[in-house]
């Protein structure tokens, strides 16, 4: 999974840019960001506090890893069956 290249204490600053009244044009052009992702960030994380952005962060990563693991597994167990049924 491309990890993004804001941390999450800076997508919260970026957010509270826009609704102490900067424009979403100004936003892209200082922060490099494009529209749609901030569009994006807004309505995935509105509302949210830097501490909460980041376990949220934190949680997702380990969601990801944990169906890397998930999938590994059930592929070697998938091998394994095969292995029996023909020795059967």
């Amino acid at each position: 999974m491309r990890r993004s290249k804001f941390s999450p204490q800076q997508i919260a600053k970026i957010l509270k840019e826009f609704d102490n009244g900067k424009s979403v044009d100004q936003i892209s052009r200082e922060h490099g960001v494009a529209p749609a992702t901030f569009y994006k960030w807004r309505s995935r994380y509105a509302g949210m506090n830097t501490k909460e952005l980041k376990r949220l962060k934190e949680l997702e990563e380990e969601n990801a890893r944990l169906k890397q693991m998930y999938a590994s597994l059930a592929l070697d167990h998938q091998m394994a069956k095969e292995i029996i049924e023909k020795k059967l």
